[in-house]
């Protein structure tokens, strides 16, 4: 099936080739950071952490959201997420290739990936992380190419897949609970140290993902002969209704903690974030920005007329991938390091080669996932009309 990603219009090979020149820009400054080191980043000592982990954590939870597909199909018989679970599928490969290069540029130098492999630490977050990471690759690798490559002959999967299907749903879980717990785990940050940080990741990934599933299945449409569904999309929408509602809610107990308590660690960096601190507030407007779009998009997504209307559903699924994006992708990891322990307040911006980097790496992941959609859609499109049991 592999040559049918080698097969398309002028238009398919423009957006390939515009995705290998972002990429091969990002290639040219990795391989500079590579040269010079991390000091070409805007990393210091007091932010550690930056663009790189940022995107890490945010594609884990795009990775996760498969589940929200994989359950109602596979569990619950819900036959209208049929033509629809595959792009879901698809979606989280490419997400976890994104996690894992992302993983390799904050390294700065990837044969140190090797050392988590080659010199296990069991009591260490970051090496479960890898385990699940590359775990959850594979499985959604042999799930989807399996079923996939079924479909195409018109029969029905093997039955040997299902414990893999079975299994991919505790694990996708566990791919954002123990990337939750890297922070969590971290005294000396009262920013992250929350008992529901990992249910706040789970809730922002299960209502990012499927918005940005909704807005992939929509431009599918668009640009192809196949149709994913309109029930199947509109029962996305619900599920990232309520999972922002819950992101939403989770929020509000952590600012309500931060505030009531009056513990100046747990205050200050919302303090940094949403109103500025000591005369840095680099980052107020992207916050407030986040923050309203979280409210509109859930207001959005809340209504049914609204939600059923696919013009304004896209509009609220761009808004609610924007706003979680920078609160998860940026505003996580940049509260966690400002201020510092001591109170102290030196802010962090990324420089342009890392912007690069990232860029390169998304466009690396987009290039990915077109290759697989394309694979997907052709084969559903010689496919129209024949019901497969899975």
């Amino acid at each position: 099936m592999l040559e049918k990603a080698l097969e398309g219009s002028k238009k398919y090979w423009a957006w390939v080739f515009f995705l290998g020149g972002l990429a091969a820009v990002g290639c040219y400054f990795y391989f500079q950071q590579f040269m010079y080191g991390l000091g070409i980043t805007g990393l210091h000592r007091d932010v550690t952490w930056g663009l790189y982990i940022g995107q890490f954590t945010f594609l884990v939870g795009v990775a996760a959201s498969a589940v929200m597909l994989v359950i109602p199909y596979y569990l619950h018989d819900y036959k209208k997420f049929g033509k629809i679970v595959i792009l879901g599928e698809f979606l989280a490969i490419s997400a976890v290739i994104m996690c894992i290069l992302f993983i390799m540029a904050d390294m700065g130098q990837p044969m140190r990936v090797m050392n988590i492999m080659l010199y296990p630490a069991p009591n260490s977050m970051v090496f479960w992380d890898v385990v699940v990471l590359n775990g959850y690759l594979f499985l959604n690798l042999v799930i989807g190419w399996v079923t996939l490559g079924s479909d195409r002959k018109g029969i029905a999967p093997p039955k040997w897949i299902k414990p893999f299907i079975y299994l991919s749903i505790p694990w996708a879980i566990s791919i954002h609970t123990v990337t939750a717990f890297l922070y969590a785990g971290i005294p000396g940050r009262h920013f992250w140290l929350s008992a529901i940080l990992a249910a706040r990741f789970l809730a922002s990934a299960f209502a990012g993902g499927p918005s940005l599933l909704i807005i992939l299945a929509l431009i599918v449409r668009k640009v192809t002969k196949f149709d994913p569904g309109k029930e199947p999309i509109q029962a996305l929408g619900k599920i990232v209704a309520y999972a922002m509602f819950a992101n939403i809610f989770f929020l509000g107990l952590e600012v309500f903690t931060a505030f009531y308590s009056g513990i100046p660690g747990h205050a200050h960096p919302f303090h940094y974030l949403y109103a500025g601190l000591d005369g840095h507030s680099e980052l107020v407007p992207m916050m407030w920005t986040s923050s309203i779009f979280a409210v509109v998009s859930l207001v959005m997504l809340w209504v049914p007329g609204i939600r059923k209307n696919e013009g304004t559903l896209a509009l609220a699924c761009v808004m609610l991938f924007i706003s979680l994006w920078i609160d998860k992708g940026f505003g996580l990891i940049i509260g966690g390091f400002v201020p510092n322990p001591f109170e102290e307040v030196h802010p962090y911006w990324p420089t342009m080669p890392e912007t690069m980097i990232t860029i390169g790496v998304w466009a690396i992941g987009l290039l990915i996932l077109t290759f697989l959609y394309k694979i997907a859609i052709t084969v559903r499109e010689q496919t129209v009309g024949v019901e497969i049991d899975h």
